[in-house]
């Protein structure tokens, strides 16, 4: 088989500036060793996140400049709306600025004190804005999907027997819906089959609950569908989609992420009172219905992007290159969440650094460390993220998993800035012994990982 190259020809580039391993030291402690606070310039390949990263395409550049900007009605809505429904199906396409305003709408229409929320793995924000709401999140994944080291095609399943479970211990009335994210992020980028989004549509539906979805990596979880799922290899990427979302009551989505934008989402549903809210709620926070927070060009955008998406050959080449990089890594002895998953590696830091307690947090550890080795900026998703105190006794409760996401931005890194990123977590690797844990100096109440201060144990 001929090396799977990548889809595209490059027509601008943005140049890189270079810093010395002491610069970045000083660069770190001035910043706390929180690789947020860092600023974009001074780092040489940026893994923080895929969201809102990518590099749009000469279409949606060209898309930007027909971007109608009329405040209502505007003709860049509904080429935006005809595009969204025909991929969900849903009757109600409400634009927003990012997937966390669509989300902050939804919960704050559905949550509240003594609602509860199951997920197989509800990610940063999700989290956020379910308890700001004074709901509970809680996470279902399956047993599998806990352990790193363990292969499975779709470890980012719904846990449905603990669905099941879960309801009928918190009250069918005390859950106002359930939520399934695709891919899971929190859970390693890993896929939900989908076998397993028909059976929690089941459940849901079994005791009159919405299921909605977190569809901000819903084509990439379409072609690990069409994969590894037996009667799926002959439909294209596009069927499998709307087969997805046809399960669904409702979704939300940040465009930033497979829409390849780089501002941008949405609320879908089916509801037309949930819908009259998020518009009220909508006007009052983001902006007329058909702007929802946006200009027209980002309408545009957010519309061909989500054509460009459903392309198999980009695709292809976007699940090949983060298997690339996790193989790389696999084949040096580094710990990672295998299999590799859609959007991200993700490093397994209690293996890497089993010397370093949770408490202690081993992934800033690691992505301190690369920074300070190469340049390359990361983000841990484990204890510093996930992580809290009990609030009776004030006993720290660790995440699950520890790990550090390296996230690729889709149309960005070539293999080459790749192979560096490799020989960058090799020697952090092999000078393992050397590192040493933090302590957090400082931290919000909420989304602590976006501004906390740490210093070194």
């Amino acid at each position: 088989m001929k090396t799977i190259i990548e889809p595209f020809k490059i027509k601008s580039v943005e140049p890189i500036k270079f810093t010395t391993e002491e610069e970045r030291e000083r660069i770190l402690q001035e910043a706390g060793y929180n690789l947020f606070l860092v600023k974009a310039e001074d780092v040489l390949i940026d893994l923080l996140t895929d969201s809102g990263t990518s590099a749009m395409s000469a279409k949606q550049w060209a898309g930007i400049m027909e971007g109608d900007e009329s405040y209502a009605g505007a003709r860049s809505f509904f080429r935006f709306e005809k595009i969204t429904k025909e991929l969900t199906g849903f009757k109600y396409i409400i634009p927003t600025h990012q997937g966390r305003a669509a989300e902050k709408i939804l919960f704050t229409i559905v949550g509240g004190a003594g609602k509860f929320i199951p997920n197989n793995t509800h990610f940063d924000t999700t989290r956020a804005n379910i308890e700001y709401s004074g709901a509970e999140a809680h996470d279902l994944l399956v047993p599998i999907g806990k352990d790193p080291s363990a292969r499975a095609d779709f470890k980012g399943n719904m846990d449905v027997d603990a669905l099941e479970k879960f309801i009928n211990e918190k009250g069918k009335e005390n859950i106002p819906l359930v939520m399934i994210t695709v891919t899971n992020n929190a859970g390693g980028g890993q896929p939900v089959s989908m076998e397993n989004i028909r059976a929690t549509k089941e459940v849901a539906s079994k005791y009159g609950i919405p299921l909605f979805i977190d569809a901000c990596r819903f084509a990439e979880n379409a072609y690990f569908i069409k994969k590894r799922e037996r009667g799926y290899q002959n439909k294209t990427v596009k069927e499998i989609v709307q087969e997805m979302f046809s399960y669904a009551d409702g979704c939300t989505m940040s465009a930033k992420k497979d829409a390849f934008v780089n501002m941008g989402g949405f609320l879908a549903l089916n509801d037309d009172m949930i819908a009259q809210n998020a518009r009220n709620i909508l006007i009052v926070t983001e902006g007329f219905p058909t702007y929802g927070g946006l200009a027209g060009r980002d309408l545009e955008a957010m519309a061909q992007g989500l054509e460009e998406i459903l392309d198999e050959h980009y695709l292809q080449y976007r699940l090949r290159s983060v298997e690339y990089l996790g193989e790389k890594l696999i084949e040096a002895g580094v710990p990672i969440l295998e299999p590799p998953g859609g959007h991200a590696i993700y490093l397994d830091a209690k293996r890497f650094l089993p010397n370093i307690p949770p408490e202690q947090f081993p992934g800033q550890a690691i992505v301190a460390e690369l920074f300070k080795v190469g340049g390359v900026r990361t983000v841990e998703i484990g204890s510093v993220m996930f992580g809290k105190n009990e609030k009776r006794t004030g006993k720290f409760i660790p995440s699950t998993m520890e790990l550090v996401r390296l996230a690729i931005p889709r149309r960005v890194y070539t293999q080459s800035h790749i192979d560096y990123v490799v020989e960058c977590v090799i020697e952090v690797f092999n000078n393992r012994s050397k590192l040493h844990g933090y302590k957090i100096v400082y931290e919000a109440p909420m989304l602590r990982h976006f501004t906390a201060r740490f210093l070194p144990h």
